[in-house]
């Protein structure tokens, strides 16, 4: 398109601009100042000093005695005992959950009912309330008996033998396990996609085999990870099972606090110390469980601990290069 007679360009009416060449050159962009950051960061380091200097130097603490109990047999056993309950409790009621929750997402509603009863009683009564009131159970009941209500029993059998502590602790847990896990595993089965339901019904598949196959194996990917979240928990609550007469690993710190009334601060040392222990390496098992589920759901998977510290020594390291280049 040609231009009208007279015109001028706007390359030449722009004034020549005289930049220097010192101005062009590379400048380093100065990051912003974050101060409250930093001091947040210098009185968290002072805390976390002050509360290492307390832990070294109080002579209170025994740390010479905390070593003699740590790896004593008597530890040792009542920490098997505390594993063994929290195992068998994590089954149960796993199990007992799943059950809970098919109920309470039945299209029955007596099923439904009794879900939600149960879910909301257990969930309500503490957890030492339950276990004191198994421990008595024989108080109420001397003899159980199966067979037709208000009729006649098939047999009977002595509720006092069978209710050893370990049975009474491990029962205990895992009715109170199992209201918190029914909640758990509802909330996956409902985080499936409405259209997974849709399209298994769309192929015809029987209703057990589009919840085993389809939809629960989904649901897991949300189930898992919360449920190991909630076994720390159920570790934790395991230092109840003393109020039963079970010797775990903080009944029998109890127990030998009163036998060596000197040691009680070193053996809640102990007690503190293996459940760190314990939860650490639960904690560790979630998150690589929680990694693994998270294949498909997210583009890439997130870094391990030793990959942050590879990242991170890689990234300070080309930050000290460039400090030096500049």
């Amino acid at each position: 398109m040609s231009e009208p007679p007279g015109a001028v360009t706007l390359a030449e009416a722009a004034p020549a601009i005289d930049v220097p060449s010192e101005k062009l050159t590379a400048q380093r962009v100065q990051p912003l100042r974050k101060p409250g950051r930093w001091i947040a960061t210098a009185v968290a380091l002072v805390l976390v000093a002050q509360f290492t200097h307390g832990l070294i130097s109080n002579p209170f603490y025994q740390w010479d005695r905390f070593g003699y109990w740590f790896l004593r047999p008597v530890i040792l056993d009542g920490l098997l005992i505390t594993l063994e309950v929290a195992a068998w409790s994590a089954v149960l009621g796993l199990l007992g959950g799943i059950l809970l929750a098919l109920a309470r997402l039945s299209k029955s509603p007596v099923l439904r009912a009794v879900s939600w009863t149960y879910v909301w009683a257990l969930r309500s009564i503490p957890l030492i309330v339950v276990l004191l009131f198994l421990y008595n159970f024989s108080a109420l009941y001397q003899t159980l008996s199966v067979g037709v209500p208000f009729g006649p029993a098939f047999f009977r059998f002595d509720e006092s033998r069978l209710a050893t502590d370990m049975v009474i602790a491990v029962v205990g847990l895992s009715l109170n396990e199992a209201a918190y896990a029914a909640e758990v595993v509802r909330g996956g089965i409902l985080s499936v996609d409405q259209g997974q339901h849709e399209a298994a019904a769309a192929l015809g598949l029987p209703k057990r085999y589009q919840f085993w196959k389809i939809v629960f194996p989904q649901a897991l990917r949300s189930i898992t990870p919360n449920y190991v979240n909630q076994l720390i928990g159920l570790v934790k609550s395991t230092s109840l099972v003393f109020y039963v007469s079970l010797l775990d690993l903080f009944g029998t710190a109890q127990t030998m606090g009163a036998t060596y009334p000197g040691d009680i601060v070193p053996l809640l040392l102990v007690v503190t110390v293996w459940y760190l222990i314990l939860t650490s390496v639960v904690s560790v098992v979630q998150f690589y469980v929680e990694r693994y589920y998270a294949r498909g759901a997210t583009r890439s998977l997130p870094p391990t601990p030793l990959q942050k510290l590879r990242t991170g020594l890689t990234d300070l390291r080309a930050r000290i290069r460039r400090e030096a280049a500049v």
